[in-house]
Order: structure tokens, then C-alpha cells, then sequence
């Protein structure tokens, strides 16, 4: 939120001169921002006109703000807004010039009688040196906007807050050949040619917004179009904008949103509300996509794709974004949040929406077990790291630090909880109300909260705690049998976090179903909900002790420990109905061994469970894929006491190799059999490309010779580039001719096109070899690397974060890389640079030796001087 203004503290520059941001200057101590100290800004900007005279190098910005005293807030003699390395050219009020402003810090503050004004303010900005990728910047010579969070005082000065709504109307004016097309928010208004070879474009967004939700893009583009026809009877113009040469792969995307416009409006009767719907492709982009009301500005990573430069999981991570973006016209735009505390307000209810989208056209099974791998290797070790924080946080330095995945991802798995003790019929009349009472609005959590308890007809009085705490509520069950009767003892402890020693019991509705062991089948599932810290649950009729199959669908983010039987989860992982179950009962005899000791009778029963997987007929291979996937090396972190790198990554690989070897001959069959399926289009195609690879994974493991034949077999023949990843990735962890054959053609193959070639760094810094750090430095000297793409950084240095060979080097060769990264990116893009701290903040998991030197390397990050504000916080925070 908006400090209050300190005139005491303004800077004495002359009156009316121009303020130049000092690149050198030492960023102050960020302040903290505290969600109890809200309060609503005293002023309303009710409309908005922006004039742009665009350019590279400079652009200048006038803005007219029509503003008008706040009624809900206090009076104020001044007006404080917003601005970020902004050069001010002059200030009007009502027409007139005024030279009686001041700066406080790099904010404006004007002077203004109570009433209302118009408030005329120009400004300049040159977006060329922009690196930081916020605001008005350029990319690859076209002019783009990001905006959220704090982008729009980049720009001009602005109250730039999430609560101020304001209607804009926005004029372009360029160079008609550099930019042949100026887009914005809303609806074209007018356009036309001026002298010089210039022209201009108006557009005018009818609906209020908040600033962080405006967009510009300017650029020589192409579009392809479509149409759409709401359930209103509204005809939609679509556009999906990019670089000519890039025209051919847009049509999954435009079919994308086609699907999320038609979904949106069966399941949560949600129409679009403009003339035009457009999206924008971009190369430099520090997020994945923004959802600018009418103008969504995209990563090219999720706009771009055919089969022969994108996976199957490239074009179902496309279509899950752009229905993402697209539901928040709703769920973020029509309603935003009042302060970015409620940042998880449109983000968690969103990401539940997109997962819901995906679950309905393809399926629910491997989307949710997808999901929640990626809740279990990102957001638990968040949830237990030192910069846990609820997913309604009550403090932030910087607020770029709180798009984490407990915004967004726990944040969905609250409101999916809400979903499940509600129903699917009551929680949309819930969502209904939520729309009904709050369109027009920057609302609160607590608004979607009493929305849904009035609309759904549920009690979250003590619901409410899960917006309130950190942590990851750790569940533990106990079974006893008695008669016909079993008694399921349920309790729950949320550990402490940082600044919440002590926690209180969270409702907890967990999905069971309790199996006849000799019939393999259930009588029924059934909802349950834990409120208190234990409690008994009984079912009678069970004149044996049945199986138990708890948190069915992971109907709650919890962990559950439970000390149950080997030959339990050996029947679990072999006929539990529930998908996700089935795959948790063979990941908790994958951990048990891993984590264990690793006796033979616990690796037996990993064998008896994956022969009757590979045994099963009904399943599909890409269930059957999903269920003989190994755990992640972040949620092994998660889930040990003290994390040893080295010792779990020959464990698991030693686990891998066994499992290959002892199903060599099914794999190979399967390898074989499915080479021509794999061609197919739909869903019968897609399900054997992703049992190919498993398998190859695994023969490769058994036969390192016989799995670089067949990778490069795999790789040569492969009709797309689902197949032809796959076979890379197995090649990249081998040695051998294949591998440089395989590795030299791709990249000579794909050399002009960006993201295949992120793909080829990543797949050699993610590949499990000793020599993989000596790799990636080679790899960082590649002509193709470049800092000042944030996906070609991450496409290198996440991938090496993420491989403990890489990342936990004995010798701490690998945390000075990350740490040197975190320096070099700091005032360059701080917002990518802050990404990679945690990595080295969760140093209190692993064994002592290495926990030592990443520490040692936070401490040498802090004290380096001249820390991002976004930096500063995550090393504080790490470091404790």
C-alpha cells in the first residue's frame, strides 16, 4: 500500500527542474508494509486520459488525471503519487503550470485544495535501458508494458495501488513503420495517419481498473484473428499478436481461447465484456502472462506452438495459462484486490479455475497428481522454509517476493476445500454472490470468504485460520479395529514459522474410502473433516480390518503420516479407484525406501506394486507413467530431516537402475509397441509418447549402451518434438556419440528459434552427470546465452538449482554460481535475480558440511552493498 506522505523529508529540488534517477544511488532500506495499517487513499481518480509519444530511446508520457476527493478517507491538502526513475518535464492543475510540488523520495506530492481537478503530469522514460523489465520497456524492437505489481509508476506518476479504479482512454502516437501497430486496454476508438510518417491509435477501456491492469504494445506484428460469439450474443474480435515469422504456431493458442471463453461461461456463467480480445507474445518477460483487462501480454513461451517445436506438455501448459489469464477478466479484473495482502483473492481462486478447465477437457487424474507434485516440490518447502508466509501475508518489503506458490497454489487448494465441502451446486452459488457483490470492486479474502458462507451455506468461522497461518498442517492417523467397527484417530499440528510460534487447529476435509482387502473393492467414499487437534472418526460394518485409503484426490494440502502396513500400499497402488490415491500409495513405498534404510524387503515391494502397474491392462500409459514416476529430489528434501544430496542421488538412481533391470523386458516391449502409437494425434497418442519416454528412461538406467541406441533411434525417428525430447533428456545423462550427435543436431536444427533452444540448455543443465557443473559453465559461454532474456537465464541456471549434482557440488562450486547470478542480475532485474535466493535459504535441511557454505554465500550476498529491495528481503529472510 501507499506510505503516507513526509513532506519533512522531500527532496529541496528547484521548482519545476527536471529530477533525473541516479542509477548509482543506493536503494534505501525498504520499509515494511503491514496489512493492519491499510487505509483508503484520499483521493478518487475516477478517469484516466494517457498520451504517448512512443520511441525506443524516449518516450514521453502526459497523463490527465481527473481526481476528486475519496469520501471513505480522511481530507488531504496534497495529492502523493507514485514514480520510479521517472525524468518529470511539468505539472498543471486545472490548466495552470504549477512549480510548488515536491518529491518525497522518488514519489511526487502536489498540493491541492479540497474539490475536484484535473491533474496534468509529463513525464519521460527511456524504455531501451529499461532492463528491468517493469513499466514501459523494449523488446526485440517493439515497445511492451508490464505492470503488476508496481510497474505503472514506471511510467508516470500515479497513485499506484490496486484500489484506485479509474476508466482510461489512451492515445499512441509512433513512427507508423517502426510500429505499425499500437494496441491498449478496451475497445479501438479511432486511428489514422499524421505528418511524418506518423500515425496514432486511441482506445478506451469502459470498465475502472487498476493501474497495475494497464497495457501498451507497439511493435510491427501480425495477428491471427477469430471470433467469438458470447452467450449474450456479443460478437468478440480475437487477436493473437506476433512477429510475422511466428504467425504459424499461434493456432493452439487462439483455439485456447476459444475453449476458456466457452468454458468460463458453462461452468461459472461468466461472459466477456469488450469488443475485443487480444493477446500479445513476448520474448523478454519476466513473468509467464499478465492479464491486462482486454490486452493480455504473454511470454512467448506460452503463445508459441506446433508439433514439431513443442511437447504435449508445452501445448497443455499453454492452454492452461491463456485460460488463466482469460478467467481473471472476472476473477482479478472485474473484481481486484483492495491491497496486494489479497493478492491470493484472484490468484488462488484462478488457479483453481484454470486447473478445473484442464481437469474438465482432458481429464482429471494425471492433472491432479501433476498439481500436486508441484505443490509438494515448490510450495511445501516454502510452507517450511524461512519465508513461509499465509497465503493473506500481514507484512511485505517488497511485494514482487509474494507471487510465490502459496499464493497462488496453496491459495487454490483452500478455495478447492471450500469447493469440497460445499459441492459443486452450492460452491457456485457462492461464486455467483462472490460476482453479484462485488463486480466494480477491489475487494478482500475475507469478502470471497462471506460469499461463500452466505451463498454456499457453510460455516468458515474457523475456516478462516487458513488465510491466517503458514505451514504445511502435518496429519497423522491411527487405525483400530474392534468387532465390526473401526476407529480412525485422527490429529493434526501446524508447525511453527517464522513470526507464528503457536497455531491453531485448521478444519482439515479429508476423502476416504475404506477397502474389503479380499474383494478389493470399497463400499462408498466419504468426507470427513478434522477440526481439532484429535479426534475419533467410526464406520461400522467392517467385520475385518479393511485398508484405508485417506486423502483421496488430495482433498486437503496436508502431509499425513501414518504407519500402515507394506502390503497395504502394495494393494493401494494396485487397485485403489482413485487415481491420485493409487499414485500416493506408490509414492509412499517409493519414500519409505528412499528415506528408510533401504532393506530389500521395502524395495520387493516397490517391485510387486510396479510388475502389477505394468501388468494392468485397464490403466492408460499415461496413468501408468505417472504411477512409476520417482519423487522429486525437492520433495525428498522436503520430507528428510536432514537432506543429503549426494547420498539421495545415488540412491534414487540406484533405485531407478534396479527397477530397469528388473522390468527390462516389459519396458522394452513397451518401447517397441509404442513407437507407432506414438504418432497418433489426440489423446491415444499423447498417453504413448509419455510411456515411451518413461521407458526409455528406464532402459537407459538399466543399460546405459542399449539406451543410448535406442535414445538416438528414438530421437531420429521422432515425429515431433515430444518424442524428440525425450530421447535428449535420456541422452544428456549419457556418454557416448549418440548424445553429441543427438545434442549437435537439435541445436543446429532449432538454432533460430529461442524457446526450443531454451529446451536445449536445460536438458544438459538438469542431467544427473559429474561433470554436469563443468557443462554449465561451458554452456554459459555459449554464443546463444545471454543475461538479458529472463528464459534463457532460467532455461540455464533454474535447471541447475534444481540438479543436486549441479547445485549441492561437494565442494560449493555450485552455491558461488547461484550467488554470482543472484549479484550479476541484482539492479539489472531484481525480480529475476530475488527468484533464485530460496534455493540457497533452505539451507537448514541439508546436511551440515553444505549447509555451511550456502549460508556462507547469503552472508556474502548481503553484505555486498547495493541490494534490490526484492534481493534484500528473501536474504533476510534466509538468513534469519
Amino acid at each position: 500500500m501507499d506510505q503516507p506522505s513526509n513532506p519533512a523529508a522531500a527532496d529541496n529540488a528547484p521548482a519545476g527542474a527536471p529530477v533525473l534517477p541516479d542509477a548509482a544511488h543506493e536503494p534505501d532500506a525498504p520499509a515494511i508494509i503491514r496489512r493492519k495499517d491499510y487505509t483508503p487513499f484520499p483521493w478518487r481518480v475516477p478517469e484516466v486520459r494517457l498520451a504517448f509519444d512512443l520511441g525506443i530511446e524516449s518516450t514521453r508520457v502526459e497523463a490527465t488525471l481527473s481526481v476528486e476527493p475519496n469520501p471513505q478517507a480522511g481530507a488531504a491538502s496534497a495529492i502523493r503519487l507514485d514514480g520510479d526513475g521517472l525524468v518529470l518535464e511539468s505539472v498543471a492543475v486545472d490548466g495552470e503550470p504549477r512549480d510548488d510540488w515536491q518529491r518525497d523520495g522518488e514519489a511526487l506530492v502536489v498540493p491541492l485544495s479540497s474539490g475536484p481537478h484535473t491533474l496534468t503530469i509529463v513525464t519521460r522514460i527511456a524504455p531501451a535501458e529499461n532492463t528491468q523489465l517493469m513499466g514501459l520497456y523494449a523488446s526485440g524492437g517493439m515497445l511492451c508494458t508490464q505492470c503488476e505489481a508496481e510497474g505503472f509508476r514506471r511510467i508516470t506518476f500515479f497513485p499506484d495501488r490496486p484500489d484506485v479504479l479509474s476508466v482510461y482512454t489512451v492515445r499512441m502516437e509512433a513512427d507508423a513503420q517502426a510500429f505499425p501497430v499500437l494496441l491498449s486496454n478496451g475497445n479501438p476508438v479511432e486511428e489514422g495517419q499524421l505528418e511524418g510518417g506518423r500515425h496514432f491509435a486511441e482506445w478506451h477501456d469502459p470498465w475502472p481498473k487498476p493501474s497495475y491492469l494497464f497495457a501498451l504494445v507497439a511493435g510491427d506484428l501480425v495477428a491471427r484473428r477469430d471470433s467469438f460469439t458470447t452467450m449474450g450474443g456479443r460478437e468478440v474480435e480475437l487477436g493473437v499478436w506476433v512477429r510475422e515469422a511466428d504467425l504459424s504456431r499461434t493456432e493452439h493458442a487462439m483455439e485456447s481461447i476459444k475453449r476458456s471463453m466457452k468454458w468460463d461461461e458453462e461452468t461459472y456463467g461468466r461472459e466477456y465484456d469488450l469488443d475485443r480480445f487480444n493477446i500479445v507474445a513476448v520474448g523478454d518477460f519476466n513473468m509467464g502472462a499478465m492479464e491486462n483487462k482486454g490486452l493480455n501480454i504473454f511470454n512467448t513461451k506460452y503463445v508459441l506452438a506446433d508439433e514439431e517445436t513443442a511437447t504435449d506438455a508445452d501445448f497443455d501448459a499453454i492452454e492452461g495459462v491463456i485460460g488463466h489469464e482469460y478467467f481473471h477478466n472476472w476473477s482479478g479484473n472485474r473484481i481486484t484486490c483492495r491491497d496486494w495482502f489479497q493478492l491470493s483473492l484472484k490468484e488462488g481462486f484462478t488457479v483453481l479455475r484454470d486447473q478445473t478447465f484442464s481437469e474438465d477437457l482432458h481429464g482429471a487424474a494425471v492433472k491432479r497428481i501433476g498439481d500436486v507434485r508441484m505443490l509438494r516440490s515448490v510450495q511445501f518447502p516454502e510452507d517450511s522454509g524461512p519465508f513461509a508466509h499465509p497465503i493473506r501475508p500481514d507484512s511485505y518489503k517488497e511485494i514482487s517476493n509474494f507471487y510465490t506458490a502459496t499464493i497462488y497454489n496453496k491459495g487454490a487448494e483452500v478455495i478447492r476445500m471450500m469447493r469440497s465441502m460445499a459441492g459443486l451446486e452450492a460452491f457456485r452459488k457462492g461464486s455467483d454472490l462472490y460476482f453479484e457483490r462485488h463486480d466494480g470492486e477491489a475487494a478482500t479474502c475475507e469478502d470471497f470468504v462471506k460469499a461463500m458462507e452466505d451463498g454456499a451455506g457453510l460455516d468458515l468461522t474457523q475456516f478462516r485460520r487458513w488465510y491466517e497461518q503458514a505451514g504445511t498442517p502435518q496429519v497423522t492417523v491411527e487405525q483400530h479395529h474392534e468387532g465390526d467397527r473401526v476407529t480412525l484417530t485422527l490429529a493434526q499440528v501446524v508447525p511453527a514459522t517464522p513470526g507464528q510460534p503457536d497455531k491453531l487447529p485448521v478444519p482439515i476435509p479429508l476423502k476416504i474410502a475404506l477397502f474389503d482387502r479380499e474383494a478389493g473393492t470399497h463400499s462408498g467414499e466419504q468426507l470427513i473433516v478434522l477440526t481439532q487437534e484429535s479426534q475419533d472418526f467410526t464406520f461400522d460394518g467392517h467385520a475385518k480390518p479393511p485398508v484405508l485409503s485417506i486423502n483421496r484426490n488430495f482433498t486437503a494440502p496436508v502431509a499425513i503420516e501414518r504407519d500402515i502396513a507394506r502390503e497395504d500400499l502394495v494393494f493401494l497402488a494396485a487397485h485403489d479407484d482413485d487415481a491420485f490415491a493409487r499414485h500416493e500409495a506408490m509414492q509412499e513405498l517409493l519414500l519409505g525406501y528412499l528415506l528408510g534404510d533401504g532393506d530389500e524387503a521395502a524395495r520387493e515391494a516397490i517391485g510387486t506394486a510396479a510388475g502389477a502397474i505394468l501388468a494392468d491392462d485397464a490403466l492408460d500409459h499415461e496413468m501408468r507413467a505417472e504411477l512409476l514416476g520417482l519423487p522429486t529430489f525437492a520433495y525428498l528434501a522436503e520430507r528428510s530431516e536432514v537432506f543429503d544430496p549426494g547420498a539421495m542421488v545415488d540412491k534414487r538412481e540406484g533405485l531407478k537402475t534396479w527397477l530397469g533391470e528388473t522390468f527390462a523386458g516389459r519396458f522394452a516391449q513397451l518401447h517397441d509397441s509404442l513407437a507407432e502409437p506414438s504418432r497418433a494425434a489426440g489423446m491415444a497418442g499423447k498417453q504413448a509418447r509419455r510411456m515411451r519416454s518413461v521407458a526409455l528412461a528406464y532402459l537407459a538406467a538399466a543399460d546405459p549402451a542399449d539406451g543410448a541406441k535406442r535414445g538416438l533411434a528414438q530421437y531420429r525417428d521422432a515425429p515431433g518434438m515430444t518424442d524428440r525430447q525425450g530421447a535428449l533428456a535420456v541422452l544428456a545423462g549419457l556418454d557416448g556419440p549418440e548424445r553429441d550427435e543427438a545434442l549437435a543436431d537439435f541445436y543446429s536444427r532449432f538454432a533460430d528459434n529461442a524457446l526450443v533452444i531454451d529446451k536445449w540448455f536445460t536438458l544438459q543443465a538438469s542431467a544427473l552427470r559429474e561433470d554436469v557443473l563443468g557443462q554449465i559453465e561451458q554452456l554459459a559461454r555459449h554464443q546463444a546465452f545471454t543475461m538479458s532474456n529472463p528464459n534463457r537465464v532460467r532455461a540455464l541456471y533454474a535447471a541447475a538449482a534444481g540438479n543436486p549434482l549441479a547445485f549441492h557440488a561437494a565442494d560449493g562450486t555450485g552455491y558461488r554460481m547461484i550467488a554470482d547470478l543472484i549479484l550479476e542480475l541484482n539492479l539489472r532485474n531484481p525480480q529475476l535475480a530475488a527468484r533464485f535466493v530460496p534455493s540457497l535459504g533452505r539451507f537448514r535441511r541439508i546436511e551440515p558440511k553444505r549447509a555451511a557454505m550456502m549460508r556462507a554465500e547469503l552472508e556474502r550476498i548481503a553484505g555486498a552493498g547495493k541490494l534490490s529491495r526484492d534481493v534484500a528481503e528473501q536474504v533476510e529472510a534466509s538468513l534469519g
